[in-house]
């Protein structure tokens, strides 16, 4: 049997990624285990808002954006958890798929459990799923969460 002890569990604050980290939370208290909580915060480029028309004030943007996303990361692996689980939280920038292969291969996680959105479509072509190319490119298991049915009763 494979030992889970290094959970790598994404985030991107929505609710289809709160079901991944559900679900990696179980594992980790089952297991005895940890949980990574990681966010990545995509390039400047992907994100520019409507009004950013100058570069300070576009890198403005993305200073308060890291710091939000900081502390927010922070919040919550404070909360939510089992009190067994040990709750690592890291915050990095860069392209998502990649830097969470990355971080799983830097931290030695056992697994990678990642929430799907759902999504289909022109918005799927478009832009494609994080957690498609996670599966991908990842060297070590990776546990898909699919995101709750729109309109189902949270449990």
């Amino acid at each position: 049997m494979v030992a889970i002890k290094r959970i790598l569990c994404p985030t991107d604050f929505s609710e289809p990624s709160m079901e991944g980290i559900k679900a990696g939370n179980d594992l980790a208290s089952r297991f005895s285990g940890e949980i990574i909580l990681l966010h990545v915060i995509p390039p400047v480029h992907s994100l520019t808002p409507p009004y950013a028309s100058t570069g300070k004030m576009l890198a403005d943007y993305y200073e308060e954006l890291v710091r939000v996303a900081g502390d927010s990361l922070k919040e919550m692996a404070g909360s939510g958890f089992s009190e067994d689980v040990f709750v690592q939280p890291i915050l990095k920038r860069g392209n998502p798929p990649d830097e969470i292969v990355r971080t799983a291969a830097e931290q030695k996680a056992d697994i990678i459990v990642i929430a799907t959105h759902g999504s289909s479509g022109v918005h799927r072509d478009l832009f494609g799923s994080v957690a498609e190319k996670v599966l991908r490119l990842s060297t070590v298991p990776v546990m898909t969460v699919p995101a709750p049915e729109k309109g189902s009763d949270p449990k």
